[in-house]
């Protein structure tokens, strides 16, 4: 099963490594950066005391190394902040998250924080690579703070597979294609629940990781910080992280930026719905990009060039393509990965052609098996950095309440190979997995409105095929002090990947509190 959700913050990774390119724009001169209007901050929760007023010990540590510590000044320090695992009992079990900071290039107006999606992506790696993604006047300003949520990375993780059986689980098998069922979908989140529960060291984790509990997370992480007020720069599911804040803490919101924007309304099938949509109208686009070039390996028209790619992917099923690691054959599922992963970031379009022109014509995948290993967080060595693929299903299943039954899921599961013919399969079942993985969700799905918080800025992307653009125009609306800013582009979320339209909107926001007009377009690479 394709997990296409979080793949935001790997995706401008293998970008800028395909490209050489950095994603920081021209500094914006008129813009003077003032720090967010101070306000009284709600009180601290009833019982928290000890976590909010806790002494956070900042020690140096090492750029694109986790938390590892430095022997002198970097410019980035870590932390682990401790925090209840379950709100409800704070006086019982606790666990920690971990913490990575920037310092701002020149004279800070406050941290601000940040979340690259999944759920499962990491912040401290997201912190790792703020120049790519960042204008320099907002490294300026700005200390960046990121933070693996609880159940990720080096915060108090889930842990479910071994590298090899996520090698395995990420090939998925070679043979024939067989119809799965609502009953099969079940079994399997039967089975990789417990594996998670068999692995996962801390008793009780798998139902504390809700994006609640993240939410709650992250005003500690504020509280601590001395800050008065959040400023934040949420991506994917980090908009998700980011809205709910709002409704819980609303006044302490400070400048909000949600980029790539989840509707809190929808149900997983609903969501499941929306991205083979999303991602089936981005393969159309790729290909009619590719076409217009003088080395596509995609002959004909767009459905021709559509048509291709879906018969090479059921070829790869009973046949897989040798690549550099002898051991490691481009399957299917590996295949599927790498053309949905490339479509999150369209200057990846130019190596995805390269690598299907590679698999295609030259029955070498070597390179859309790179592609996929690294947004998979694979290292060459064989380990995996992180463990995004293994958290989402737990967070995920926590946060959409099941909804239908086997009779449905099966219907939706033929509506979904309708809607996306090429990636709808891989993306079917959410709920029958859900239902099979026993770890109860712990909310209802809801419109999100903040009221009473400061103006929230959501960004959408009209060519946006994992967080459709329907889904900002929902959330700006749901929310009462929301701004939609609107950039017509092609890949996931905008801000460090659109022009100096998108940079100098979101940086006017975070940096002097200015809104966009309402209604405002950003065009292209305007």
């Amino acid at each position: 099963m394709l997990r296409p959700q979080r793949r935001l913050a790997a995706a401008f990774a293998i970008a800028l490594a395909c490209t050489g390119l950095a994603a920081c724009q021209d500094r914006q001169a008129d813009i003077t950066p003032t720090p967010p209007p101070t306000q009284q901050a709600a009180a601290v929760p009833e019982g928290l005391e000890r976590f909010y007023n806790q002494e956070v010990d900042w020690q140096p540590c090492e750029k694109g190394e986790g938390m590892t510590k430095a022997d002198s000044e970097t410019g980035y320090t870590c932390a682990r902040i401790t925090v209840p695992l379950d709100y409800e009992q704070p006086e019982g079990q606790t666990i920690e998250i971990a913490v990575k900071k920037r310092a701002a290039d020149g004279e800070s107006i406050g941290s601000l924080f940040v979340n690259p999606g999944g759920p499962g992506g990491s912040g401290l790696d997201l912190v790792d690579g703020a120049e790519n993604l960042m204008t320099s006047e907002l490294l300026d300003s700005y200390d960046v703070v990121g933070f693996d949520p609880r159940g990720v990375g080096q915060s108090t993780a889930v842990d479910c597979l071994t590298d090899a059986e996520l090698d395995e689980e990420r090939s998925g098998e070679v043979g024939p294609a067989t119809e799965v069922t609502a009953q099969e979908a079940v079994a399997q989140g039967q089975e990789g629940a417990a594996k998670c529960e068999a692995k996962t060291s801390t008793a009780g984790l798998l139902d504390h990781i809700d994006t609640v509990s993240a939410a709650k997370d992250l005003d500690v992480l504020r509280a601590v910080d001395k800050q008065g007020v959040l400023s934040y720069l949420g991506y994917s599911y980090g908009t998700y992280l980011g809205a709910t804040y709002a409704e819980l803490f609303p006044a302490n919101v400070g400048r909000l930026v949600l980029d790539a924007a989840l509707d809190p309304s929808l149900s997983a099938a609903e969501v499941t719905r929306g991205q083979a949509e999303g991602f089936e109208k981005a393969l159309r686009a790729y290909v009619e990009d590719c076409q217009t070039g003088s080395s596509c390996p995609l002959k004909g028209d767009v459905d021709a060039g559509v048509k291709q790619i879906q018969d090479f992917l059921e070829v790869t099923r009973t046949s897989p393509i040798p690549t550099a690691d002898e051991a490691r054959p481009l399957t299917r599922d590996l295949a599927a990965s790498a053309v949905l992963g490339a479509l999150y970031e369209s200057a990846m379009w130019g190596t995805l052609s390269t690598g299907l022109e590679q698999a295609m014509e030259q029955n070498d995948g070597s390179t859309l098996l790179l592609i996929t290993d690294t947004l998979s967080s694979r290292n060459p060595d064989g380990t995996y950095a992180g463990n995004g693929d293994e958290a989402i299903t737990a967070i995920n299943c926590l946060d959409y309440p099941v909804e239908g039954d086997e009779a449905q899921w099966d219907a939706q599961a033929a509506e979904l190979e309708e809607a996306g013919p090429t990636f709808g399969a891989d993306l079917a079942y959410s709920d029958a997995v859900c239902q099979g993985w026993g770890h109860e969700s712990t909310r209802e799905r809801a419109p999100i409105t903040a009221s009473g918080a400061a103006p929230i800025l959501v960004v959408g992307t009209t060519g946006d095929p994992a967080t459709p653009y329907p889904w900002a125009q929902a959330l700006a609306s749901q929310l009462d002090s929301g701004r939609l800013l609107t950039w017509e582009g092609q890949g996931h979320a905008a801000y460090g990947r659109g022009g100096k339209c998108v940079s100098s909107a979101v940086d006017s926001y975070l940096l002097a509190g200015t809104l966009p007009a309402e209604g405002t377009v950003c065009h292209g690479q305007e």
